[in-house]
């Protein structure tokens, strides 16, 4: 019996697969056309927007932290993907070999989810969008596109490969999954995406159970391997929490010794006309002096060294340095010279 149009699921989806299909050629449309955020010299690089997801990536980090401490992999790997956003949206929008473009939307919403789920400053915004994306890409997989798509046609014209079965695999059509199985195949995906988005909003956000956080809000700074010696003072600095979409501003670094008395004090001017030589950052996102105090954005990390006199001839025993952003917040570190 001829299936019922009202039945035909790929028709029902239209509205989900056109809207997802733009979400990810936009990417490509808005870096490449609308503005160029491919070229790592000028503001706004889509590189170091990726350098923000590090700090806190889920499964992925070793592979983002790879790419942002090798800039010439990293410009292919963002056209790489750029151009794979492209293809993937443009083919959705117009329903050819819907399957597969499904598996590349799958894998484009992990890839985010996984990468910068926990980046949100007013709502769980890049969770948001990974976990739809992966839930609708496993929903377009099994729905394939109906009567408004490239594969439609294609079928109702009975091209000779629009009767293999890899078609049906990659294309539309009905999936060649024995109807026993079938049910079970949908419920254990529909399973595993939703434990996957518990368990993503639950380690990202405390949004399960326990304290509800957001990580995006207010900045963090990691200070490491602080040393005082001979060369002056010397440390490595790593902001990992805060607003992507600018940097966090400090406007004042002290050290202090074991009685609690100033060393050296670095004020905000200072800050702002410091030397960039004295600054050797580690990835794409760079710490540097702004107009008005030294600026340190998500995802950056940099070695810090002060050269001063007084340095150079402090006794040994308990140092304190202390950093300071513009909104108050401090952190403290620890030397012992």
């Amino acid at each position: 019996m001829k299936t019922h149009i009202k039945n035909d699921a790929g028709l029902l989806a239209l509205a989900v697969r056109m809207v997802i299909g733009w979400t990810y050629f936009s990417a490509f449309y808005r870096r490449v056309i609308l503005a160029n955020k491919l070229d790592p010299e000028v503001a706004g690089y889509i590189g170091e927007k990726f350098n923000h997801f590090l700090p806190n990536a889920l499964g992925i980090k070793p592979i983002i932290q790879y790419l942002v401490e090798n800039p010439d992999s990293l410009y292919w790997a963002m056209v790489s993907f750029t151009i794979i956003e492209g293809i993937v949206g443009l083919l959705m929008i117009f329903g050819f070999f819907t399957r597969l473009m499904s598996i590349g939307v799958f894998g484009l919403a992990m890839g985010i989810l996984l990468g910068s789920g926990w980046i949100g400053t007013t709502c769980l915004d890049e969770w948001q969008i990974g976990v739809l994306g992966i839930a609708t890409g496993f929903m377009l997989f099994l729905t394939g596109s109906g009567k408004y798509s490239m594969d439609n046609y294609f079928m109702k014209k009975n091209y000779a490969f629009t009767k293999k079965k890899w078609f049906a695999w990659l294309g539309s059509g009905v999936l060649p999954i024995k109807d026993r199985l079938f049910p079970k195949i949908v419920l254990a995906g529909a399973l595993f995406i939703f434990g996957l988005t518990l368990y993503t909003n639950q380690v990202f956000h405390g949004g399960v159970w326990g304290t509800l956080h957001n990580k995006s809000v207010k900045p963090k700074l990691e200070i490491i391997e602080g040393k005082i010696d001979h060369n002056g003072l010397s440390f490595d600095v790593y902001r990992t929490e805060g607003v992507d979409v600018y940097g966090a501003w400090m406007i004042d670094i002290t050290l202090t010794d074991a009685q609690g008395d100033t060393v050296i004090n670095y004020q905000q001017d200072d800050l702002a006309s410091m030397d960039k030589n004295l600054i050797d950052n580690y990835y794409i996102a760079k710490v540097k002096p702004g107009a008005h105090s030294l600026i340190i954005p998500l995802g950056a990390k940099a070695n810090i060294n002060f050269k001063d006199e007084v340095l150079m001839n402090l006794p040994k025993g308990e140092y304190t340095l202390k950093i300071t952003d513009i909104s108050g917040a401090n952190w403290d570190h620890s030397i012992t010279k």
